[in-house]
Order: structure tokens, then C-alpha cells, then sequence
């Protein structure tokens, strides 16, 4: 199978329907060495890009994970990301809010991580958070102490997705390119993944008693996340609903759409100048002198 991003891609005006995007598509690989050398192939491309978006300094990338539990957004960001320079790439896991991020609005957290020019960021988890679990338990939102008590309706979540795009609006247009990442796991592969956390040791710590509790919730998760998707994938920063049955196959996917995005930015090392030239020149003899 070719890898075709669009048709992962959440286009912009469109409902979504998750029961209708798959979990698990025909492989991109045919086997478990050549999953293994296109993945090798893919970050070391990644890395040469890394080092080109640092060099030229005029853009940044976010890339932001979403996923329920158990749907891989650590394999992925691990695994993708592993042959990228630690100095120009930023991981950030969001949990739950402390009290001082609380006192403020909800975008405050994750705004004050955003990457700098010439950096990738990765937010595992972001301020979309506010618009899925917060939808899903609305006591969070009490904890927050907005002026009034919230609307819980239509017009309260769509005020959040306008803040939302405006942010991304605003980024694009001061070079950060978004890339926004759906990990769409089936609910049986998440038993069956749950099952494994329990069976192996060294994956117990992974579960607990919560992550089945979030579960029970899956049918609210779901229409919460097709709410998000279709109200805040736009041309310039859209949603990728990935199938992730396949954590290989998941992989290779995010690896190209991030490849894709990243050469369409055209970036070229800066010119060396005619002063830069002489000054190298200059170096040059006095390096041969000794």
C-alpha cells in the first residue's frame, strides 16, 4: 500500500464520523525487516530535515498527539522520532492541570512550550485536552472557576474551538507549522492491549485503575473527538485520524505525513556571502600555517 495522506486527512467543513475511518488499513510494509528498513530510511530523512529546519531558522513544527489509551502516541513519538537531534526537538506530556495552571485560561499551559524557530515540538497530549475530557467530565471545568457558571452547551465548546483555531491561525502565519495527529484504536484492540499490560510485568506499571474506568466512557470520547476534529482541522493545521491497530503500520504513516509536511516548506541552508567566503579563506591559511 502507498501511503496517500489525504486520506487520513480531516478536510476542513467536513462532519466526522469515526465509525466510518478505519483502525487498520492494508500494510505499507511486508514484512517485519522491511517495516524495519523503511522505518530506518524514514528517520534518517527526519534527521536530515531536523538539521535543515535549524539551519535555515525560519520555521518551527508542532506535532500534537491525541489518542485514547493504550493507542500508541509513546511508540509512535519513540520510534519516529528516535534518530532526531535532542538539541532541536521538544517533548512535552501533558496530564493533568496543577492549580496554577487552573488560574488560567486554558490555553496557557501548552502555549509557554510552543517550539522556537528552527525547533520541532511535540506535545503528547495538548490544549485539546480542554475540549475532550473536559467535555467528557465536566467537573474540570469547575475546577477551573470561570466567571459564571459555563454553558456546557453547543455555543460554550464552540467558543473554545474558535480560540483554538485563532491560536493556530495566528502560529501559521508567524512560521509554526501544526500537524495534528489522531491515533484511531478500535475498542477491541484496546482490550486486547489492556489484557497484555496485564499478562507481561514489565508493562503492569503501564496500567491502572483508572485507565479502565476512562473506558466506560468510550462512546462519550468518541462524539467528543468528532466534535473536535471537524471543528478545528483546517487547511493550514489539519487532523490526520491515523489507524492504529497496526502500531507498525501507525508509525510509518506519521512518519511520511511529517516528511511530507516538512519538504513542502522548501527550506535551503543560508548562502555562504562573498564575506563569508574570504573570512572561511582566511581560516583556511592560518590552519595550514600550523
Amino acid at each position: 500500500m502507498k501511503i496517500q495522506s489525504k486520506t487520513f486527512q480531516v478536510h476542513e467543513g467536513n462532519v466526522v464520523d469515526l465509525g466510518k475511518w478505519p483502525t487498520r488499513v492494508d500494510s505499507v510494509y511486508s514484512s517485519k525487516n522491511d517495516y524495519l528498513r523503511i522505518l530506518a530510511e524514514r528517520v534518517e530523512r527526519l534527521s536530515d530535515q531536523q538539521e535543515l529546519l535549524y539551519a535555515s531558522n525560519g520555521y518551527a513544527l508542532l506535532l500534537i498527539f491525541q489518542a485514547m489509551d493504550a493507542a500508541g502516541k509513546d511508540g509512535v513519538i519513540k520510534h519516529v522520532m528516535s534518530g532526531v537531534n535532542p538539541q532541536g526537538c521538544q517533548v512535552f506530556s501533558f496530564k493533568h492541570p496543577s492549580a496554577t495552571e487552573q488560574a488560567h485560561d486554558f490555553l496557557w499551559r501548552t502555549t509557554k512550550n510552543l517550539p522556537e524557530r528552527g525547533r520541532i515540538g511535540i506535545f503528547n497530549r495538548s490544549y485539546y485536552e480542554e475540549v475532550l475530557i473536559a467535555r467528557v467530565h465536566p467537573e474540570i471545568l469547575q475546577a477551573e472557576n470561570l466567571p459564571g457558571a459555563p454553558q456546557h452547551d453547543t455555543r460554550f465548546w464552540q467558543h473554545r474551538y474558535r480560540s483554538i483555531r485563532n491560536l493556530e491561525r495566528h502560529l501559521h502565519a508567524n512560521g509554526t507549522r501544526i500537524v495534528k495527529f489522531f491515533l484511531h484504536l478500535s475498542k477491541d484492540e484496546q482490550r486486547k492491549r489492556f489484557l497484555s499490560r496485564i499478562d507481561t510485568p514489565s508493562k503492569n506499571w503501564k496500567f491502572s485503575q483508572a485507565d479502565i474506568a476512562e473506558r466506560g466512557f468510550w462512546k462519550d470520547y468518541q462524539k467528543a473527538y468528532e466534535h473536535c476534529l471537524a471543528a478545528t482541522s483546517t487547511r493550514k493545521s489539519p487532523w490526520y485520524v491515523v489507524p492504529a491497530d497496526d502500531k507498525e503500520n501507525a508509525r510509518l504513516i506519521v512518519s511520511h505525513i511529517v516528511l511530507q509536511t516538512m519538504a513542502a516548506l522548501k527550506m535551503a541552508y543560508p548562502p555562504t556571502t562573498d564575506v563569508r567566503k574570504a573570512e572561511l579563506e582566511a581560516i583556511r591559511a592560518r590552519l595550514a600555517e600550523n
